[in-house]
């Protein structure tokens, strides 16, 4: 009897191929869209290279039909609504910057799948990410780098722990994005050449600071004063959502030598802004923790991690404060931290878990 598999399918070329290589491999598939993003117009969420428009689920279902296995659209609007883009207004309306692709791996494609996985018999739930799971002799579950360093994206799934792991199968992650899509041009898709996902899904212009404004009570919007590390006023500002720690232009202020902003008090409304050297921290503080292995990791090794998908990793250590809070130092001066940001630890290839920056440590 054939293995039943869901598969999340966006309409790009990663999920399409993913579906249809455990399609060939003799897995019974179910092609699953999730209609998450509010409605927008097709055509320029596909010129800005975004997903989940008409079009794209169009895309998905002429794979499913070409490959001859059943496709369905579920729509998770509401979920999405209240669980991501709440939470990332939230999080810009208190001085944080939110991460919404690893919320909603955790919060929407992958709760939401397995429970459709269990409804409709699935072994396992499939999605085209680019990350490698594998088994050791004793049974445990492994979440690994992809093959393709460029693509890699595990830093988005440090949320899935054993029982995850053991039910989810990530087909592309031994490829390269070149042989995807050399794939797909075998397979006769037609989607083989389509352009990548580049912005948020909601937010296809890419302003953030407006479209907060757009959901946000006019109540909760902060504005202030942009100030130096010594408390001097520098300018005024319209909202600390406008604002990410690190950030250098759009700030207002005519200096000779540059200043990027390196805190925000939500309290007070203040955006403090420093020279590079003031961005500095020797580590962070990391809430909502979770363990791929809570059982086998030792907490009192060195680890590598990663502040934002595209840092490279920095050799810290790590000290739990409590099971889901941990201080996360670094053993040389690291770089500016932005709190809301995902921090994710590995070991070489492994991901052994991550969490959310509450806030840099400077001392």
């Amino acid at each position: 009897m054939k293995r039943r598999v869901l598969v999340a399918m966006s309409g790009g070329v990663d999920s399409s191929v993913a579906a249809a290589m455990l399609f060939e491999q003799g897995y019974d598939v179910v092609g699953v869209a999730l209609r998450l993003a509010p409605d927008a117009p097709a055509q320029p969420a596909r010129r800005r290279g975004t997903c989940c428009s008409h079009d794209d689920f169009e895309d998905a279902r002429r794979v499913s039909e070409r490959m001859g296995f059943p496709f369905y659209i579920v729509d998770l609007r509401a979920d999405f609504g209240a669980r991501v883009i709440g939470n990332f207004v939230a999080e810009y309306l208190a001085g944080r910057t939110p991460n919404p692709c690893v919320m909603c791996n955790r919060e929407i494609k992958f709760d939401r799948l397995w429970s459709r996985a269990r409804a409709l018999d699935a072994d396992f739930v499939a999605t085209g990410h680019y990350a490698r799971i594998s088994r050791d002799a004793a049974g445990r579950y492994h979440l690994l780098r992809a093959a393709d360093s460029t693509k890699d994206q595990s830093y988005f799934l440090f949320t899935l722990g054993q029982a995850e792991l053991a039910r989810t199968l990530f087909p592309l992650g031994a490829m390269t994005k070149t042989e995807v899509r050399a794939r797909a041009r075998a397979l006769g898709l037609a989607n083989a050449d389509k352009p990548e996902s580049q912005e948020i899904c909601f937010v296809p212009d890419g302003d953030y600071a407006r479209f907060v404004e757009r959901l946000a009570p006019e109540s909760s919007i902060r504005a202030g004063h942009i100030t130096d590390s010594e408390g001097n006023v520098l300018a005024d500002h319209a909202g600390i959502h406008r604002f990410t720690v690190g950030q250098r232009r759009g700030l207002g202020i005519a200096a000779g030598a540059p200043f990027y902003v390196r805190e925000i008090r939500p309290a007070s409304g203040e955006v403090v802004v420093g020279n590079r050297g003031e961005l500095n921290s020797r580590g962070l503080i990391a809430r909502d923790v979770d363990l791929v292995d809570a059982a086998t990791f030792d907490a009192a090794s060195e680890v590598e991690v990663k502040i934002r998908y595209r840092h490279p990793a920095l050799p810290a250590r790590l000290n739990f404060s409590s099971p889901r809070s941990a201080e996360v130092r670094f053993l040389s001066a690291g770089p500016a931290v932005t709190p809301g940001q995902a921090c994710v630890f590995y070991r070489g290839d492994e991901v052994v878990g991550g969490g959310f920056i509450e806030r840099a440590i400077r001392e």
